[in-house]
């Protein structure tokens, strides 16, 4: 699976492309916003205003509003179970 991370206007978009599950996403994002993740920091969570999922097996958008940078994103990605 490939990630590609970047700044939007409104917050950060994560593309994810290859062998990936758009279920999978949905879980991820499910998992972050009941607080069964333990991914990013509650000081992260806590400016992320919406996530939402689009695309289809293989080629998965999520896009994140909010005023997150890119690197935080990252390092959330690093420690998702779900994805990794």
């Amino acid at each position: 699976m490939n990630k590609k991370v970047n700044k939007t206007g409104n917050g950060v978009k994560i593309s994810f492309t290859g062998e990936v599950k758009m279920q999978n996403i949905v879980s991820m994002v499910e998992n972050c916003a009941t607080g069964k993740c333990e991914c990013m920091s509650d000081a992260t969570k806590s400016k992320i205003k919406n996530m939402s999922v689009s695309g289809k097996d293989g080629n998965v958008s999520l896009e994140l509003d909010g005023d997150v940078s890119t690197q935080e994103i990252k390092a959330a990605l690093a420690k998702s179970k779900v994805i990794n």
